[in-house]
């Protein structure tokens, strides 16, 4: 039992050596010309800027690309050694003149990560990508050289061939390589995992946001949580305040009026009969608005059939005319669903009431592990947030679940506002 299971543990080293080493010769044949292709790409496109505005519109694709390069790794880090890269990226305007997004790449910390990253990657990281397959390559040329490689060599060339520092030019000198071979074989067999790992970790160490990043990460979303908190409190107190002066105002005017109908059923029957229908409408009232109390928490449509047709039936009570387009193919959690509704119920709102606007253009899709809602008019622009147009407030309910607001809206219009939230559907 010991000896099958010594035996199980032998052969699961040497098939985790031999993947080690055919993933590091695979990433470095690979990821050497992307990188030199990426940086350089990146840094003629930045050089580019100040020669007539040029750069503006090439900058932001090449880091685009870089950035894709880098999520990559980082998949590759997960997916093969178990190493998290966290990524750390701003968000970027949507839809925004290219000079924006050029700005806005060009102030992030992490696109000059990035950059140090590729000439890394480029150098140190290309050889500990390198190292496992070249243990076992190199291991291989040894015993090819024992078994009678010297002899073509020698003969084709008159040299003596030199395996690292063994010169091979007889049979004996051939199975010295060998067992100089078997020496790196074993290296391989142990240390192959290890060196890629090294080279993950290497990767780790230059594209992981710093402290100060992760603080600021911390900070943004300590006071979006606290913000949510205000929120919700503000709105039990409007819940609060509505049952008070509502429904609650008028159940108890209804259990008056029973009250004075069962006095009066005898002695005026007439007059009972009006208090009678009175209460009828008070009740009648009373249910509806705590309907609409209700569908102001949490609307009946969104929870039975979901964000997009929530949403369409939204566009339905809207004056303008108003188009949506939905591709989820499945359902996120329920308070996200709720932040995006309400969300889009503002932007809408928004649209109707400041915008000048006669079509309202909503646009709803799940990809890679982002919600992103879109909600254009084409009104009259203008439109910022912390301009006194609801916009804040939208962030604000957004940053709670980690999402991001962005708003291009020049003056004469149109208005797109873009939400991401990451999620997943069911």
């Amino acid at each position: 039992m010991n000896a099958n299971t010594q035996s199980s543990g032998i052969g699961t080293r040497a098939r985790n050596a031999a993947l080690a080493s055919g993933r590091g010769f695979v990433l470095s044949l690979v990821s050497l010309p992307e990188a030199i292709l990426c940086y350089t790409l990146s840094v003629i496109s930045i050089a580019l800027i100040p020669v007539l505005g040029l750069g503006l519109l090439t900058t932001p694709w090449a880091l685009t690309r870089v950035r894709s390069f880098a999520d990559r790794r980082r998949i590759l880090a997960a997916k093969w050694c178990g190493i998290r890269i966290p990524s750390a990226y701003r968000p970027l305007p949507e839809g925004g003149k290219p000079w924006a997004r050029t700005y806005a790449m060009l102030q992030d910390p992490a696109t000059w990560r990035d950059l140090r990253w590729l000439l890394v990657d480029m150098t140190a990281g290309y050889l500990t990508a390198l190292m496992p397959a070249a243990l076992v390559l190199y291991a291989v040329e040894g015993f090819a050289l024992a078994a009678g490689l010297w002899r073509v060599y020698a003969d084709t060339t008159g040299d003596t061939y030199w395996y690292a520092f063994v010169p091979v030019s007889g049979q004996a000198s051939a199975l010295c390589a060998a067992a100089l071979a078997a020496v790196f074989l074993v290296l391989g067999y142990f240390y192959t995992p290890r060196l890629l790992t090294t080279h993950f970790r290497l990767t780790r160490a230059v594209l992981a946001p710093s402290q100060g990043e992760l603080a600021e990460r911390v900070r943004i979303l300590t006071e979006t949580r606290r913000d949510a908190v205000d929120t919700s409190a503000a709105e039990l107190r409007r819940i609060e305040r509505d049952l008070h002066d509502g429904a609650q105002a008028r159940l108890v005017a209804m259990g008056m009026d029973l009250g004075t109908i069962e006095m009066l059923l005898d002695k005026d029957p007439e007059k009972a009969r009006q208090l009678l229908t009175q209460a009828r409408q008070s009740s009648a009232d009373a249910l509806a608005e705590l309907r609409d109390l209700v569908r102001g928490i949490h609307p009946p449509v969104l929870a039975e059939r979901g964000l997009g047709d929530a949403v369409r039936a939204l566009a339905l009570r809207m004056p303008l005319a108003t188009e949506v387009t939905v591709e989820l193919d499945g359902r996120a959690d329920a308070p996200v669903e709720s932040a995006a509704y309400f969300a889009v119920s503002e932007l809408l709102t928004n649209a109707v009431k400041h915008a000048n606007a006669d079509r309202i253009w909503v646009d709803l899709h799940h990809t890679d592990g982002m919600l992103r809602i879109t909600v254009t008019d084409n009104g009259r622009g203008g439109a910022a947030i912390g301009a006194g147009s609801g916009l804040a407030g939208v962030e604000r309910r957004l940053g709670t679940f980690d999402g991001v607001l962005a708003v291009s809206s020049p003056a004469g219009g149109p208005t797109m506002v873009t939400m991401e939230l990451p999620c997943e559907l069911s």
